[in-house]
């Protein structure tokens, strides 16, 4: 075990180097700019878009607007919002938030422009169904010839997609709040029979397609969010008189790395590292660049792409910028993150037992589990889209059967191999999309200014 922590450790590094920093910051806001910060200026219209005023039942695609986003974001909203950010916390102080709302700003654009770009170029699978996400876009957009690029976001896609993260927190916290306090020995038996009920559990779901999931994803969704805002208001309100000086904290000790750990050298040494830990944090959010979330609004009932770019934007906002900051700063006002030595879902459930003394550990579980579960359901049908691309449409659900293997994998194994392990398949998943996608950034620029143009004289008219 700890030969796989350090080999899945130095290729999470590799990976993550200034280069990648680079193309999915700098790419990001070379888009922002290019766009001359479109994605903020149509903010409003967005919102009426997912509140389905502009729907067509008759459009292509599979599901709407509002599942589309809902479906992202059952993916991005999950231990990322609950372990991602309180591993960086507990590794980079509360520096580490401010540099994933840039990661959040920069990422609105970024999703803007793949997620036009997934519906502008839908392609066919083999078995002739419409499709969208990275690899079509690669294929149809750019042409046959950059196929390797295509290949290669699908074969991490599918690598990316598997659900370890989620269900190693989850055990951990099923471990952390329900079976050690009542005294059960947590044991690979426990840790084993946990995997299964998640088998059975995911597999009723996954196994009934895109439908299902996105049906499900869009009862679940809005209702988790909101339980897990109305908990993290109270903790706030119980401590509200240190919300102010932590706030501003976040963004004082971006730029101050006292909290980092010391050996770390990159960029501007020390600080580097926090900046690239913040921001490694915040890809593993929101997704923001990676090529997820344009696999899930591929699939939107639109034939105006620039509609679903704009939907797509506001999964980082919701999901970093809004459900990220709350986590923070529940650990934060609590003080947990200076009095104890956990970090992942352990350190929120102490914030969440502090505030909430006897009850606060149980009602995080239950959004845990709902944050977890719904994120197994999506991350199921990227991957089944990604070894699609690969060998055929024909042949995809073989991949229900490795996904589900890596559930019991993941339940056994330390929470820090997951970890590495997917930021470092992230960061592989984020060249081909978004080299792609600087690319093609004139088509989506044109796309917009036509959008614009027709939807300002509909309504002279």
């Amino acid at each position: 075990m700890k030969t796989l922590n350090s080999i899945l450790e130095q290729f999470s590094s590799l990976a993550w180097g200034l280069p990648l920093l680079i193309l999915l910051i700098g790419g990001g806001l070379y888009l922002l700019i290019r766009s001359q910060f479109l994605p903020f200026r149509y903010l409003g219209h967005a919102i009426s878009v997912l509140r389905g005023k502009y729907d067509d039942p008759n459009d292509p695609g599979q599901i709407s607007h509002f599942q589309a986003l809902t479906t992202a974001l059952s993916s991005t909203i999950g231990m990322g919002n609950i372990a991602g950010v309180a591993l960086a916390i507990s590794i980079g102080g509360p520096g580490a938030m401010f540099w994933m709302w840039v990661s959040a700003i920069v990422g609105m654009s970024t999703k803007f422009f793949t997620s036009t770009l997934a519906i502008l170029y839908r392609g066919k699978d083999s078995l002739g169904e419409v499709q969208g996400g990275p690899m079509y876009f690669i294929m149809e957009g750019l042409g046959k010839h950059w196929k390797p690029l295509a290949l290669m976001f699908s074969f991490f896609g599918m690598l990316g997609a598997l659900p370890v993260v989620n269900v190693n927190q989850l055990k951990q916290a099923i471990n952390d709040i329900i079976l050690i306090p009542n005294g059960v020995e947590v044991s690979l038996q426990s840790n084993l029979i946990i995997a299964l009920i998640l088998v059975v559990f995911t597999s009723l779901v996954i196994l009934g397609g895109l439908k299902r999931i996105s049906t499900m994803a869009s009862r679940l969704v809005p209702s988790m969010v909101l339980l897990y805002f109305v908990l993290v208001i109270i903790i706030l309100a119980i401590n509200y008189s240190e919300v102010p000086h932590y706030l501003a904290l976040i963004v004082t000790d971006a730029f101050n790395a006292d909290y980092y750990p010391k050996d770390e050298s990159f960029l501007g040494g020390v600080l580097g590292a926090l900046i690239l830990h913040g921001i490694k944090r915040g890809a593993f959010s929101n997704e923001a660049g990676l090529g997820t979330a344009p696999l899930a609004h591929g699939a939107a009932k639109t034939d105006e792409p620039v509609r679903e770019g704009l939907v797509a934007m506001l999964g980082p906002a919701i999901d970093t910028l809004v459900v990220c900051t709350l986590t923070a700063l529940a650990i934060l006002v609590t003080g947990v993150w200076e009095t104890t030595a956990d970090n992942g879902v352990s350190l929120t459930a102490n914030a969440f037992q502090s505030a909430m003394p006897g009850y606060g550990q149980y009602l995080l579980m239950l959004c845990v589990f709902f944050f977890s579960v719904s994120s197994l359901f999506s991350y199921a049908y990227y991957g089944n889209k990604c070894l699609s691309f690969l060998i055929g449409a024909d042949k995809k659900h073989y991949y229900n059967y490795f996904y589900i293997a890596s559930i019991v994998l993941a339940a056994t194994t330390e929470f820090e191999a997951m970890i590495n392990f997917i930021d470092g398949v992230f960061a592989l998943m984020a060249i081909p999309t978004m080299l792609s996608t600087i690319i093609l950034a004139p088509k989506v620029l044109e796309a917009s200014k036509s959008y614009f143009k027709r939807l300002k004289s509909t309504k002279n008219e």
